[in-house]
């Protein structure tokens, strides 16, 4: 009775309810694109991708007593001017981000942000003008954007700017710095770790740009692309075995060296001195680089040494110079605490700002160095500067000589002393080393994590036997990898794959963009590395079938219905098989939008539900969520409809699949010819009449393997079975016929 019943049910579900999902379906898809291509919600994420701003849009902004300069001719900034009695001072300057440093985000775009820079480089206001970044298109939403970069207003270039975790931002939490501290800790935010480092080195790239420009900042490299002063390797040493080391340098200049470098100027003969003693000595520059732990605990004292350790940031440099003879740098109008005027310093031809600092303690200078004519300072350079410890330096010393007693005519010369640290003291900038490396050393144990993980199943599936021979242990296991891979690396470690990566490829790559940004997110790096090498071993069904949390999602959804014994719909072959082009045509949608619009890119986009349920945990916009929500019903009735039929990212690896080396996936002779077992219960409808596996389709559920391996479930393997067994034959005993006589 049992068999009708089912056959029933079966064509009611085939002949109503599967042309009402359907209908359904294309209903909801429709409408979702329809919203999509409105206007965005999100203001500035359409506008241009380039500098957007005249003289007129910036005047509006920044309205009197503020006064608004012509932009200027070499660098792409506004000087902003303020009124004070009969003169016009100098605020700063404005100036657009993606003018200066364009780092692309995760759409492949440029955050652009309207910044002002005071005269003495302090962020007077940072404001967002235009961004594409997935997170918060819709996602966390422009407030929480707008609210982290609203941290950098009162901060400074000569900080060190970090960014903590996102505990707030966004979620109206206060910041955590202080105003006018060395170092400074703002709130990130959460799940948007990555966005919100390139933001940052975006701000202070550009900014960096115009005060070396405009303000003095030395022009040298980002922080993190310079040298490290080895700072547990210390000796014990006196100042003559720091010479004899290389850890002190000096250089000499008598008073012949000076007068041949004035000859033909009007400073020629000017010093009777050195025309009389051309053999006595003029000066002796002698500097010493105190970072360096054996440089600095030698030299000074252990008080003068806490108190520089104290006051120098990561980043900061701090060196010891002294003159002796007859002329000093530290003359009778020298200014402790400010810039000196007769010493300077380069690196690369780039000049560096240097700074005096108050030190207490008289350095041990060499023996020759105690005499009365010996002068020293202690200089700092900031951060900012990024001064490469590695790389040679030259300290000059200047010396102004005149003519004249009424406008008189003063001639400069310098005199240089360069300076390298020995390679034993110092580790050279490394070539990979870029902003995003503290991000990777941050997530050390989870990439650590990630990398076992993916190596466990680099071997499971390699040689699955043993865990393929019991369905039930497959079972278990498969849906303990899926609980993993949701949980730890999509909620937890945000890595989720997505068509964005490849869009943010395609932006990019047609506007000759660095694809540096893709490091600030090391998840989505390695999982990008495996799946290159699992399409070629094993092709799309790595990623789709073990390492999509959505798609992990949706199978334990799936599971969960039919342990509830809700009813599965299992569409006719031809109509799944026209189903799964569609996916394609998605695709093709989303790889040609690019380059027309980014705009409709970012809506486009939007057919993916793994920022609304993966990376923002289903805290969005409700049509957002319903999205995903109807996508998850769909699932329970349809087994993963979403990836087998409207995926882009899926078929975008389908295609790349097709450089799979091997069929890896064991098959027999009998296999659909006739047997159809494996077919029939592929719940992906991956496997052909013919018994052979539609690789592009196939989410490797090994499901076909552990009934290939099966006695009980594979019918070649029963039948063989039966074919070797011994029936006994055993005599029945006789019993005579009633009545028989005995």
């Amino acid at each position: 009775m049992r068999a009708p019943c089912a056959g029933k049910r079966a064509g009611i579900w085939r002949e109503h309810l599967l042309p009402a999902l359907l209908h359904w379906l294309h209903s909801l898809l429709a409408a979702t694109l329809l919203g999509l291509i409105a206007p965005s919600i999100v203001p500035g994420a359409g506008q241009a991708l380039a500098g957007t701003l005249d003289k007129a849009a910036v005047t509006r902004l920044f309205p009197s007593p503020l006064m608004v300069g012509d932009r200027d001719a070499a660098l792409p900034v506004w000087p902003l001017f303020k009124n004070d009695l009969t003169s016009s001072v100098l605020v700063g300057y404005v100036f657009e981000s993606i003018d200066l440093a364009p780092v692309p985000g995760f759409s492949g775009t440029p955050i652009n942000l309207l910044v002002v820079l005071d005269a003495k480089g302090g962020f007077t206001d940072v404001k967002v003008l235009s961004h594409h970044e997935p997170v918060f298109l819709e996602g966390l939403g422009n407030g929480a954007l707008v609210q982290f970069v609203d941290q950098y207003r009162g901060l400074s270039l000569q900080q060190h700017i970090r960014i903590g975790p996102g505990a707030g931002v966004g979620r109206g939490g206060n910041t955590s710095h202080v105003a006018g501290a060395t170092s400074v800790l703002i709130d990130g935010v959460s799940k948007a770790t990555a966005s919100v480092r390139i933001v940052n080195q975006s701000l202070l790239a550009s900014a960096l740009a115009v005060a070396r420009a405009k303000l003095g900042f030395a022009a040298g490299r980002s922080p993190d692309q310079v040298g490290h002063i080895l700072l547990d390797k210390f000796s014990v040493m006196d100042a003559q075995a720091l010479r004899k080391a290389g850890l002190v340098t000096s250089r000499a200049w008598r008073h012949r060296d000076i007068e041949a470098t004035f000859a033909g100027s009007a400073g020629e003969g000017q010093d009777a001195l050195a025309l009389q003693q051309p053999d006595a000595l003029f000066s002796e520059l002698l500097v010493a680089h105190l970072n360096v732990p054996t440089v600095g605990r030698n030299l000074l004292t252990p008080r003068a040494w806490r108190y520089l350790s104290d006051w120098l940031a990561p980043g900061d440099h701090a060196f010891l110079v002294a003159t002796r003879g007859r002329y000093s740098f530290v003359g009778d109008n020298y200014v402790t605490g400010a810039v000196p005027e007769l010493l300077t310093l380069s690196q690369g031809d780039l000049p560096i700002e240097i700074r005096d600092m108050d030190v207490d303690g008289r350095p041990l200078l060499p023996p020759d160095w105690l005499g009365p004519d010996a002068r020293w300072r202690i200089v700092k350079v900031i951060s900012a500067a990024s001064l490469d410890p590695a790389a040679p330096l030259d300290f000059a010393l200047g010396v102004v000589r005149s003519k004249g007693q009424i406008l008189a005519e003063k001639v400069r010369k310098d005199y240089t002393l360069r300076v390298q640290l020995p390679s034993a003291w110092v580790e050279a900038a490394r070539s990979n080393e870029k902003n995003w490396h503290s991000i990777w050393t941050d997530r050390a144990a989870e990439l650590a994590l990630l990398v076992l993980s993916l190596a466990g199943l680099s071997v499971a599936l390699g040689k699955p036997g043993w865990f393929t021979r019991d369905a039930t242990r497959l079972t278990r296991i498969r849906l303990a990898w899926l609980l993993y891979t949701l949980v730890f690396i999509g909620w937890y470690a945000q890595g989720q794959l997505s068509i964005v990566n490849l869009t943010a490829l395609i932006h990019a790559v047609l506007a000759g963009r660095s694809l540096e940004f893709f490091l600030y997110d090391p998840m989505t790096v390695l999982l990008w590395a495996f799946v290159a090498v699992s399409l070629v071993a094993w092709g799309r069904g790595t990623f789709c079938g073990w390492l999509c949390p959505f798609g992990a999602l949706q199978e334990w959804i799936a599971q969960l219905a039919r342990w509830a014994r809700l009813p599965q719909l299992h569409l006719h072959s031809r109509t799944d098989a026209r189903l799964k082009r569609l996916k394609y045509g998605v695709l093709a949608a989303v790889v040609v939008m690019p380059f027309f619009s980014s705009v409709w890119t970012d809506r486009l986009v939007e057919i993916e539900p793994f920022k609304t349920s993966i990376t923002l945990m289903f805290d969005r916009a409700w049509p957002f969520v319903a999205w995903v929500v109807a996508l998850l019903v769909l699932n329970v009735f349809v087994y993963k409809a979403y990836c087998r039929y409207l995926c882009p990212l899926g078929a975008g690896l389908a295609v790349l699949g097709r450089l799979r080396r091997w069929a890896w996936l064991a098959r027999r002779a009998e296999c659909g010819q006739p047997c159809q077992t494996c077919r029939h219960r592929c719940s992906y409808q991956a496997i052909e009449k013919t018994g052979a596996i539609d690789y592009d389709e196939c989410f490797q559920c090994l499901d076909c393997v552990a009934i290939h391996d099966s006695d009980k479930l594979c019918a070649p393997r029963i039948l063989a079975t039966r074919k070797g067994r011994v029936i006994p034959v055993h005599a029945l005993p006789v019993t005579p016929p009633t009545g028989a006589r005995t």
